[in-house]
């Protein structure tokens, strides 16, 4: 889907004379345009607290790097302890970037998802394709790529098999901590801000 279709799926609504034209397919669509928006606006407000952050966090860092730099450079006229603080400031601050950026593989998901709903609503909606496995499997194999996790790529491979919502978030969740405490999950490809 090009970046001009995106949010250009709308709801069913009511018929000329307002009496409601039921379908089952109508109210899928008007549910989906629903959670698409939700999800829109989640992340357009998340993103605003986010660079704020983004922003004290990045100036915090600078002055936190310039007190390090200025207590090595003159150990003997700054107390010690002056040093320590700066050091320990400095760590907090890279513990924080790595939320950060879990914060920001959070938003790629919610990108993808609203994105997969999306194309799933078009889907739907036209009724030459919709019954077409071809193009229900042209759209699973879309939102399969767009995974950059192994964990999620398991998820979803388990979801299409058949297996329960409940069963796949426990192989994810079994693979994802394992993945943390191998790697505290930091190698992935995250597109950091």
């Amino acid at each position: 889907m090009s970046q001009q279709q995106r949010h250009t799926l709308g709801g069913y609504g009511k018929t000329a004379d307002h009496e409601v034209d039921w379908s089952q397919v109508g109210e899928t669509l008007t549910m989906l345009a629903l959670a698409i928006a939700q999800i829109d606006t989640s992340l357009h407000e998340g993103n605003q607290s986010i660079n704020k952050l983004t922003s004290s966090f990045t100036a915090m860092a600078d002055n936190s790097q310039k007190l390090v730099q200025l207590a090595a450079a003159h150990k003997d006229d700054l107390p010690q302890k002056t040093g320590e603080i700066a050091s320990e400031l400095q760590q907090e601050i890279q513990q924080a970037i790595i939320a950060f950026q879990f914060y920001d593989r959070l938003t790629q998901r919610l990108e993808h998802v609203g994105d997969s709903l999306e194309r799933m609503g078009h889907l739907i909606g036209n009724a030459e394709q919709r019954y077409k496995a071809g193009a229900w499997n042209s759209l699973q194999q879309h939102i399969k790529s767009n995974y950059t996790m192994e964990a999620e790529r398991i998820m979803f491979e388990h979801i299409m098999a058949g297996h329960s919502v409940a069963e796949a978030l426990e192989i994810y969740r079994h693979h994802f901590d394992k993945q943390a405490q191998d790697t505290f999950g930091t190698n992935d490809d995250i597109e950091f801000f």
